[in-house]
């Protein structure tokens, strides 16, 4: 076995002084059947609105919904792929449903640098996922940026 340590600067995302307030980056996904029952299948949530079209079209939305935290999970893809990317640790994140999701949706998540925390290198980002422009999932989060060596 090699005693060379691996060095991980190139997998690395933006570093904590790339960061400016403003900045934006987002992924999009159309969300499938199979999204939905894998979701279930991961996550535990068997709710019938889920998976049941009887029992979700005798509810307010009329039919399926896909989870509320599918459509969040496509921040952390944000955050985990592109801005600030490889590296960066969630701290938190508060959420607020606007509207439901059904499949054949195309969910489009965005992230914007809100407010950066220099003593701690914490940065804060708008967080949102649109449907056809209209939001179906707002709120913030705070990620721990790693800094230049």
């Amino acid at each position: 076995m090699s005693s060379t340590a691996r060095d991980f600067a190139e997998v690395y995302g933006y570093r904590f002084e790339d960061l400016t307030v403003g900045m934006n980056a987002a992924v999009s996904r159309t969300v499938s059947e199979a999204d939905i029952l894998l979701f279930a299948g991961v996550s535990g949530d068997t709710n019938p609105v889920h998976l049941d079209e009887e029992f979700a079209a005798s509810t307010m939305f009329g039919g399926r919904i896909a989870h509320g935290m599918l459509s969040a999970g496509l921040i952390s893809a944000v955050f985990g792929t592109r801005l600030p990317g490889p590296g960066c640790i969630y701290l938190s994140q508060n959420l607020k449903f606007k509207a439901p999701v059904k499949v054949g949706d195309t969910v489009v998540a965005r992230v914007t640098v809100k407010e950066l925390k220099v003593e701690k290198r914490r940065a804060v980002f708008s967080t949102v996922c649109t449907v056809r422009g209209a939001v179906v999932l707002d709120g913030e989060a705070e990620l721990l940026v790693p800094a230049r060596d």
